[in-house]
C-alpha cells in the first residue's frame, strides 16, 4: 500500500472575520436559549421522576386504606362467587373507591382466580400470579408498580391507557388472605409534573431573566472590546505592510540611484580598457578585464531582479503584465519553463487591486525558487464574471500540512499573511498542494 498523500489547502476565507458587538451578543443569547431548553426539558423529566415516586407513595397509602375499607364489607361468601357478598363489595367500591383517578378494582384469591371486578366480565377468571403478589400475600405490605398491561389478566384493562398498579392483602372474616388491587390513571403523574413545573418556572425563570439582564451590558461591551482589538489589530497589520512597502521603495529607490547606475558605469568605462589592451596584444589582460565586465554586468542584473522583488519600479508606469514579466524573470534565466498570460489588466484592475496581484504572484514565485525545483511554471491572470482570477502553479516538489508548520516555525509566514491581506481587501488566496505533485496559488478578487 502506498503512502497516504496530503492536499494542503491555506484559505484568506479561513482568516477570522472581526466580531462585532452584535454577534457576540447573538452568540450568548443562542446559547443562553439553548442552555434554557436543556434546562426546562431536564427540569420536566426531574419533576416528572419526582412526581412519579410521590405518586406511588399516594397510591401505597391509597391501596392500603381502600384495602381496609373494602376489608370491612367482606364475607366468606366472596370466596365461592356468593352473588351477595360480590354485590356488597360492589356497592361499597363504586361508592367510595372509584374516583376521577381510580379506574379499577379487584380481588384475587391465593390460588390466582379474579373473586371480585368493578368489571363483571372479569369476575371469575383465572390466571397466574406473580412471585410479588404472592410473597405479599405471604408477608403483607404494598407493591405500587407502574403497570405495561400486557399480562393477560390486563387485557379488558389496556383500553385505559398507562396505569398505575397497586396491590396489598386483605383478609375474610375467617382469616382467609385475598389480594386487593387498584389501578390509578397515570396521566395524574404527569399532570402532577406540569403543576409543579408550572409552580417553580416562574420564579426559576424571573432569577434567569434578572441573571440576563445583569449580563446582557457585560456581554455588549466584551463584544466591543474583541471587535476594537480585531480592529486594532488589522489597523496595525495594514501599517506593518504600508511601512515595509515604504521601505522597499526607499531602498529600490537608492539601489537604483546609487550602486546600480555606479556598477554599470563601471562596467562600461571598463569596456574601452579591454579594447585597448586586445589591441596592443596584450590578451591576458583583455581577458581578464572581460571578465571583469561580464561580473559586474551579472551583479546589475542580480540587482535589478533584486529591485523588482523589493518594488516593481514599472508597476505604476508600464503596468501589470510588465511587472509580472520582470517578476518571473529569474525563472526564465534558471532554465525554467514559463507560461505567462494575462488579460487586460490595467483596464480592469485599480492600482491597489494590481498591487496585491502582484504581491501574491511575487510571493508564489518566491516560492518556487526557494523550494520547488519546478521545471514549469504557469502564471495567468484571468477576468470572468467581475473575477480576477491570478493562478500561478508548478510541477515542482509540493508540500504537505507537516512542510507548512515548519516553514511557519521558522518564520516563514508569507503565504498565510498575504492570506489576511487578501481577505482585508475583499479578495480570496488558497493554496493546493500535495507532495511530488507540485503547488497552485489561486488569487480571487472581485472587480470594482
Amino acid at each position: 500500500m502506498g503512502a497516504m498523500r496530503h492536499r494542503t489547502r491555506i484559505s484568506g476565507s479561513d482568516a477570522r472575520r472581526p466580531p462585532t458587538a452584535r454577534s457576540v451578543l447573538g452568540l450568548f443569547t443562542a446559547g443562553t436559549a439553548a442552555a434554557l431548553a436543556l434546562a426546562a426539558v431536564g427540569g420536566y423529566v426531574a419533576l416528572r421522576s419526582v412526581a412519579l415516586d410521590e405518586a406511588k407513595r399516594d397510591t401505597r397509602t391509597k391501596v392500603q386504606e381502600a384495602g381496609k375499607l373494602v376489608e370491612s364489607a367482606l364475607a366468606e361468601g366472596i370466596l365461592t362467587g356468593d352473588p351477595d357478598a360480590i354485590g356488597a363489595v360492589d356497592d361499597l367500591v363504586l361508592t367510595r373507591v372509584l374516583s376521577g383517578s381510580v379506574v379499577r378494582v379487584k380481588l384475587w384469591s391465593a390460588d390466582g382466580r379474579v373473586l371480585y371486578s368493578d368489571d363483571p366480565a372479569q369476575i371469575g377468571g383465572r390466571f397466574t400470579l406473580g412471585d410479588d403478589q404472592r410473597r405479599l400475600l405471604r408477608e403483607g405490605g404494598a407493591e405500587v408498580e407502574v403497570s405495561s398491561l400486557d399480562r393477560p389478566e390486563n387485557a379488558l384493562d389496556r383500553q385505559q391507557g398507562e396505569l398505575i398498579e397497586a396491590y396489598t392483602p386483605i383478609r375474610t372474616p375467617s382469616g382467609t388472605p385475598v389480594l386487593f388491587e387498584l389501578y390509578e390513571r397515570f396521566d395524574s403523574v404527569t399532570a402532577s409534573a406540569r403543576r409543579l413545573l408550572a409552580a417553580l418556572a416562574p420564579p426559576i425563570l424571573g432569577a434567569i431573566a434578572l441573571i440576563l439582564i445583569i449580563q446582557v451590558p457585560l456581554v455588549w461591551s466584551l463584544g466591543r472590546r474583541l471587535q476594537r482589538g480585531h480592529e486594532e489589530r488589522e489597523a496595525l497589520l495594514s501599517g506593518a505592510v504600508a511601512a515595509s512597502n515604504r521601505e522597499r521603495r526607499r531602498i529600490a529607490s537608492y539601489l537604483h540611484d546609487g550602486p546600480v547606475q555606479d556598477i554599470a558605469g563601471v562596467a562600461y568605462a571598463l569596456a574601452p580598457l579591454a579594447e585597448n589592451a586586445a589591441v596592443q596584444g596584450d590578451a591576458s589582460e583583455a581577458e581578464e578585464l572581460r571578465g571583469a565586465i561580464d561580473q559586474l554586468r551579472h551583479n546589475v542584473r542580480d540587482l535589478r531582479t533584486l529591485l523588482v522583488d523589493l518594488h516593481p519600479p514599472n508597476l505604476a508606469v508600464e503596468g501589470l503584465e510588465a511587472a509580472l514579466a520582470d517578476l518571473v524573470g529569474p525563472l526564465e534565466a534558471r532554465g525554467v519553463s514559463v507560461s505567462l498570460t494575462v488579460d487586460d489588466a490595467d483596464r480592469l484592475l485599480d492600482f491597489a487591486q494590481q498591487a496585491l496581484v502582484y504581491r501574491a504572484a511575487q510571493e508564489a514565485v518566491r516560492n518556487v525558487i526557494a523550494y520547488a525545483d519546478a521545471s514549469s511554471v504557469r502564471v495567468e491572470l484571468v477576468f470572468d464574471n467581475g473575477v480576477a482570477r491570478l493562478v500561478v502553479a508548478d510541477d515542482g516538489r509540493g508540500f504537505g500540512p507537516e512542510t507548512r508548520a515548519e516553514r511557519a516555525a521558522e518564520g516563514h509566514l508569507g503565504l498565510s499573511l498575504l492570506a489576511e491581506l487578501a481577505q482585508q481587501s475583499g479578495a480570496r488566496l488558497d493554496v493546493y498542494s500535495r507532495p511530488g505533485e507540485g503547488t497552485r496559488v489561486e488569487l480571487e478578487a472581485p472587480l470594482r
